[in-house]
């Protein structure tokens, strides 16, 4: 299956709300960082993608007709190559808001004590699920936080500019037939104008607040400490 869409914004974008709505629309297997975590033997995809720019890109995305957020994100250009007719999604928000949301959540994700940290060490010690899991999120912080910005992403000004500087990156690259530039504030209307659809009937969806960010990680950890 070939995807259809390929999201080109950052994490704390609206990515999350941008996967709900389009699952909602038809794309019903949109994916995301989450399914990653889900599904974590598909990490040597993206590691592979990471290291020498291709992969079997016929089994990373199985079923998938979409990918927003991490860990596609930093890959549009590679994915609109192996598939030109997709459309790009480039989600954005405010500057300032969209670094305060990344800062308080994913820059400070997982066990923050030493105390926590000790405890899950010693559970990934006898859980290869949660080993897994936290491989792919060593990814996530490999790839985004430090190699994005420079492993500098405390430094406001510098993150600031890479985020707008890579707004302006995806603009020039793609073609703007192929390219929306979205604020998921604005609901469906030209996001189903864009895909030449019905706005559905549904209320657009609001997820993934940063009030409920940590508590959707612990929750992702304990889903896969339970399994082995």
């Amino acid at each position: 299956m070939e995807l259809k869409i390929i999201g080109a914004g950052f994490p704390r974008t609206g990515t999350t709300t941008l996967k709900k709505a389009l699952e909602l629309l038809g794309f019903e297997k949109t994916y995301h960082f989450k399914d990653l975590i889900a599904a974590p033997e598909r990490l040597k995809h993206w590691i592979e993608l990471e290291e020498i720019g291709d992969t079997d890109f016929d089994l990373l995305f199985e079923g998938y007709q979409a990918t927003v957020d991490f860990p596609g994100y930093p890959y549009y250009k590679i994915l609109l190559k192996k598939y030109p007719q997709a459309k790009v999604i480039l989600t954005k928000r405010e500057v300032n808001a969209w670094y305060e949301s990344t800062y308080k959540t994913v820059w400070q994700a997982g066990p923050q004590t030493v105390g926590a940290k000790i405890i899950l060490l010693v559970k990934m010690l006898v859980n290869t699920r949660l080993r897994n899991t936290f491989m792919c999120i060593k990814f996530m912080r490999k790839t985004f936080l430090k190699k994005q910005f420079n492993g500098n992403f405390n430094t406001k000004e510098l993150a600031v500019k890479v985020f707008e500087e890579h707004i302006q990156e995806v603009c020039a690259f793609v073609p703007k037939s192929q390219l929306l530039v979205y604020d998921v504030k604005e609901g469906w209307e030209p996001l189903c104008r864009f895909l030449a659809l019905e706005i559905p009937e549904e209320p657009f969806p609001h997820l993934n607040k940063k009030e409920h960010f940590h508590e959707m990680v612990a929750g992702m950890i304990e889903n896969a400490a339970k399994k082995n």
